[in-house]
């Protein structure tokens, strides 16, 4: 299951990024029902294990320090045993999968509560967070009509179109994502979620940057929401991007012409108004 998560987080077919966490995390699970014949083979195999699910996607901060969190639970010099490494290994996998699922339902909490009926909202991507939050705001009567960027190449944003076509009192229209500027003076905030915050930069899905700069220039709130483990604010974690095959783009062979096809892009955070997490809310 581990080689089968790491394969799947770097294909991108978990598109969430708390969604990646969890599911790494509870991937090393796997080595609690296999036999070591000491501590050192143990934390050696969970070493390598963890390794490889974060070179499969570098770039998300919480999948890269919550797996650092759950190999130094058992890192320490004082654990004697196996079976004593293994519990350890399954208490902090529950606390990483506990902090990031509370963090990202306690963050859309707090923004579905700022959600007033009749808002007019732009979302990009695809984020759990954001889609709770928008249904939290619909359950509690709002009723909202959203707007949803494809994101492409990967089309992300139809299958967040598609999920807010299934909530009641929610209306989204997907448009292509180059039409933001068109739509934006109907817009009373864009809604974001976020891969991570570090150095001052927002990283999220390519596209999110110059979305937010029309947002700025219209005078539109850019509110980004998700959980505080995506927030790094120095050390311990180092932005890698990830650059997709070009056939993602274009399928046939480029002839005279190259394709590049970034997964992110970084929007500098005096851009957004605000970011809700379950630690609270930041200003910009």
């Amino acid at each position: 299951m581990i080689d089968e998560t790491a394969e799947e987080i770097a294909e991108m077919r978990t598109h969430s990024s708390s969604a990646v966490a969890v599911k790494a995390a509870r991937a090393l699970e796997d080595l609690l029902d296999d036999e070591f014949p000491s501590v050192e083979e143990y934390v050696r195999a969970l070493e390598r294990n963890s390794s490889a699910l974060r070179r499969a996607s570098p770039s998300h901060a919480s999948l890269v320090t919550t797996q650092h969190e759950i190999v130094d639970a058992v890192g320490d010099d004082d654990v004697e045993t196996v079976a004593e490494a293994k519990e350890r290994t399954q208490a902090a996998i529950d606390a990483v999968v506990e902090r990031v699922e509370t963090g990202k339902h306690e963050a859309a909490t707090a923004v579905a509560e700022e959600l007033a009926d009749g808002m007019t909202l732009l979302t990009h991507d695809y984020s759990t967070t954001v889609l709770e939050a928008i249904e939290t705001a619909a359950e509690g009567g709002a009723y909202l009509d959203v707007y949803v960027t494809e994101g492409r190449p990967r089309y992300m944003g139809r299958r967040t179109a598609r999920r807010l076509a299934e909530i009641d009192r929610v209306t989204p229209t997907l448009i292509v994502d180059g039409a933001s500027g068109h739509y934006m003076s109907e817009v009373d905030e864009v809604l974001l979620g976020m891969d991570c915050i570090v150095d001052g930069h927002l990283y999220n899905r390519v596209g999110t940057y110059p979305l937010a700069a029309v947002a700025s220039d219209a005078d539109v709130p850019v509110v980004v929401a998700g959980s505080s483990a995506k927030l790094v604010d120095e050390g311990g974690f180092r932005f890698e991007n990830d650059y997709r095959t070009p056939t993602e783009v274009l399928l046939e062979p480029p002839e005279g012409f190259d394709v590049e096809n970034p997964a992110y892009d970084a929007t500098p955070v005096d851009l957004l108004d605000r970011v809700v997490t379950d630690a609270g809310v930041r200003q910009f």
